[in-house]
Parts: structure tokens; sequence; C-alpha cells
């Protein structure tokens, strides 16, 4: 990529009605961010401060909690500031960061090591601490993170090492789909590269279905079972669906997208990945498990107390 693509400034999708309510915007997102990172980093601090809670289950939760404030960070932060500044562009180069930074954080594999977890604690209860020690955890952990790294890293390249005739992406922030449209050459690589990441991420879904197909299938012979899977896998498969849902409407969205459809409706579509998952999926979490709420309360009557 030349020094002049390299430099270049891209325009973004201006929010309707910003001229008249970007304050009224900046603080229901200022707000919203600062929602996000009050659930998030509270459960992080729980799961951290309480002994009881340092299991692999609640390890990964936390991981969770911090890859939505690392992918919330990559949105936030650059919209409050066009919106406070009125003022919609952006360097090349920092697109290309914001998008490895949304996207590497909603392609992490938590999710799916999550449900393993779950899988091996109801299915096989008596190698559960044998088959998930420190360092079985420290692995899963890194997986989380290196394999949507690796992807990104290889997708961003390919997105920007291209020649540019635009420079506006229609929509409210960077993602890899919008940067390739830009470029005048032939997609046909991104599709194919794109088309590879879909199907080893498919491959994934399909490995947590089967997992909890078995989990199912056991909890029907032990009362004990169904006792877990209430507790800790319900929040997962809501979280799990609540995280598909956002994914399917931006792929939609980024795809897809037509002036035909209404600027709110493409927002909407455009917003919910980086809005719902990581507001909702603490709460799920800490609203349906038992020990995080009773961690929370006893932390609450400590402080108090002091």
């Amino acid at each position: 990529m030349d020094n002049q693509t390299y430099f270049a400034m891209y325009t973004l999708m201006e929010p309707k009605g910003s001229k008249s309510y970007r304050h009224l915007y900046f603080t229901s997102f200022l707000l919203l961010y600062a929602l996000i990172l009050l659930t998030n980093l509270w459960l992080s601090v729980v799961i951290v401060l309480e002994r009881a809670l340092h299991e692999p289950m609640y390890i990964f939760l936390c991981n969770l909690c911090v890859n939505y404030l690392y992918g919330a960070t990559g949105f936030y932060s650059k919209f409050m500031h066009d919106l406070i500044l009125d003022s919609y562009v952006i360097p090349s180069f920092m697109c290309g960061l914001q998008a490895f930074v949304i996207y590497s954080s909603a392609m992490c594999t938590t999710l799916a090591v999550m449900a393993y977890d779950r899988h091996v604690a109801i299915c096989q209860p008596l190698d559960y601490h044998s088959n998930l020690t420190k360092n079985t955890c420290g692995i899963l952990l890194l997986f989380c993170w290196t394999v949507p790294f690796t992807f990104e890293v290889s997708d961003i390249l390919l997105s920007n090492l291209r020649p540019f005739c635009k420079y506006h992406i229609d929509k409210l922030y960077c993602d890899n789909w919008s940067i390739v449209k830009l470029s005048c050459a032939s997609s046909f690589v991104n599709n194919i590269y794109g088309y590879i990441v879909a199907v080893i991420f498919c491959c994934c879904a399909v490995i947590i279905i089967v997992s909890y197909v078995k989990l199912i299938s056991a909890c029907k012979a032990s009362l004990e079972n169904r006792r877990k899977f209430w507790q800790t896998c319900l929040p997962h498969i809501l979280s799990l669906i609540n995280f598909t849902f956002a994914l399917l409407f931006d792929v939609m969205y980024s795809r897809y997208g037509s002036n035909d459809i209404s600027e709110s409706l493409r927002n909407f579509l455009a917003l919910e990945l980086v809005i719902v998952p990581p507001v909702f999926n603490p709460l799920i979490y800490g609203l349906n498990i038992r020990a995080v709420r009773r961690s929370f309360a006893s932390c609450i009557s400590t402080r108090v107390n002091i």
C-alpha cells in the first residue's frame, strides 16, 4: 500500500439528525458506554476478588467481559469523538485499526470454549478438574485471542493492500467489507477468504450445538445435572443466541445492505453488534448465576460494614 493510500482520509456515515441532536446522541452513547464499563468491570472484579469463583467457567466468563470491554472501546471512543466534534472523518490506518478491534472482539471464541467447559462439567464431572487444569485453561484462553487476531490481521491486510477509488464508508464505523467496497480492484480473493472464515466459525457453531444436544440428553437422567444446566448453561445459551443474531445482522448489513433500506434500519443493524452483546450478556450472567449474585451481595455487604 503506497503512502497516499495509507494516509488517505475516509468519511463515515453521519447519524440522522446529528446536527440538531448530536449532544443528545453523545449523552446517550456516553451513558451506554458507562453501562458497558460498569457491568463488565463489575463482573470481572467480582470473579477476580472471590476465590470461590476461581473456577474455569468463571475464568472464561471474566475473559468474555474483558473481550467486550476491548471491543466496545474500539467503537464508542471514536463515535463519541465524532459526535462531540461533529466531524465524521477517519484516517485509513485508523479505520483499519478500528475494524481490527471491533471484529477481533466479535470473532472471539470464548463462547465456544465456555460450551466445551459446560459439556465436560455435566457429561464428564469426574474428569472435570483433570481435563480443565490451569495449563489447559491457559491454552484455551490463548486460543480465544490468537484465533480471531490471526484471522483479523489477515483480513485487514487483504482489505487495505488494494488501490482505492472511493473514500466514503456508508456505516457508522469501519469494517472490513466496507473497506473492500472502496477499492477499484476485484474482491474475489476477499470473498474467498471471507467464506473460509465463515466455514470455520460455522464449524465452531456446529460443535457448540452438538455439545448442547449431548448436555440436554445427559440432564434428563439426573436432577443434579438439570439444576446445573439451568443455572450455568441457560445464561450461556441466551448469550450465544444474542451474539448470533447480532453478528447475523452485521453481516447482512455489511454484505447485503442497500440504500433501499431506511437509514434508521441500517443504523440499527450496524449498532446491534456493538450494543446488545456487551450490555446484555454480563447482565444475563450476573442475574442468572447464583454464585455471582451471592458474591456480589457479599462484596456490597462487606463494603457497607466497613
